[in-house]
């Protein structure tokens, strides 16, 4: 005799405890509310959720002097005779990394693949300080791989992940999210990336990355992403202004047919420059709230260099 193994669970709906567990685990990983400093800069985010719980937009930093003990890595790197990833661990102490990722879909749900990526990359970012010392195009080619495999074709991750030096610098990768936007303190207005440091790549997810040893055992009938590379931006003078984002800024807050982003973000900006990195946030998400009602999961991260122009 054979059972119907849907007969065998109970079809009882998810009680309130469950909810409210599950909530509290997604917290836990949250980014705390709290601005994080290299040098001169500057750098707080905040995800504000459609549901007002949890959803798919998720923030991640890498304080690496104060997430990860450097100096004993360097010392068990040089210890191995590895002098390149010692040298290449001490780098990390002058810059700081911040991913922010966009699982598509903004129910209370769509939490758990955001989940799934913050433990995944932090994974990862282990190896990779173990391996090279450094975060490198590896990781992002493995975790699209590992999420092609196990997410449905509707479901799929935006994601910007960049690091930041202690002089102003910003190198980052680019999969799907909107791209970086650089307020200049001098020019007083976003200035226009250059398209060749504006590399973008699919979701993640989406498509098998080119030249994955195993790609042949996970055919894709539309194609394959090309290997991620690394755009570089060097406009962060003193008083400028990065401002990373997911599409719930940009797409979703209109106000009869003008979008939020870019003239209405700017102006923001434009009025509240000479403050911190934390109020320039907070001034963002407030206009955007009162420009429009929110209709997607909302992430604005602002990244300041300090100086004397600010």
């Amino acid at each position: 005799m054979t059972h119907d193994v849907k007969n065998l669970i109970p079809q009882t709906a998810i009680d309130t405890e469950e909810v409210e567990n599950f909530v509290r685990i997604v917290r836990l990983i949250q980014p705390q509310q709290r601005s994080v400093h290299i040098g001169q800069v500057e750098i707080y985010g905040s995800s504000v959720y459609l549901n007002g719980a949890a959803g798919g937009d998720h923030i991640i930093y890498l304080d690496f002097e104060h997430r990860y003990d450097l100096d004993r890595r360097i010392e068990a790197a040089q210890a191995k005779g590895q002098r390149d990833v010692a040298a290449t661990l001490a780098k990390n102490k002058e810059r700081l990394g911040v991913l922010v990722a966009d699982v598509s879909g903004h129910r209370l749900t769509d939490a758990l693949a955001a989940a799934m990526l913050h433990q995944a990359f932090l994974t990862g970012v282990l190896y990779e300080l173990d391996r090279v010392g450094e975060v490198t195009t590896t990781l992002f080619e493995n975790l699209n791989t590992r999420f092609y495999r196990s997410l449905s074709f509707e479901k799929y991750i935006t994601l910007v992940y960049g690091e930041v030096s202690s002089t102003g610098q910003f190198r980052f990768l680019l999969a799907g999210c909107p791209p970086p936007l650089v307020f200049s303190s001098e020019y007083d207005r976003f200035v226009t990336i250059s398209p060749d440091r504006l590399v973008a790549f699919a979701p993640l997810g989406l498509l098998p990355s080119e030249g994955d040893v195993d790609a042949k055992r996970f055919l894709s009938p539309i194609g394959y992403k090309p290997r991620y590379t690394v755009n570089e931006v060097n406009l962060l003078g003193d008083g400028d202004i990065l401002v990373l984002q997911t599409d719930g800024l940009g797409e979703h807050a209109i106000r009869e047919a003008q979008a939020f982003v870019p003239d209405e973000l700017e102006a923001v900006v434009r009025a509240n420059k000479r403050r911190s990195a934390h109020e320039i946030h907070d001034a963002v998400c407030k206009r955007a709230l009162e420009f429009a009602p929110l209709a997607d999961d909302m992430t604005v991260v602002i990244i300041k260099k300090e100086g004397r122009g600010a």
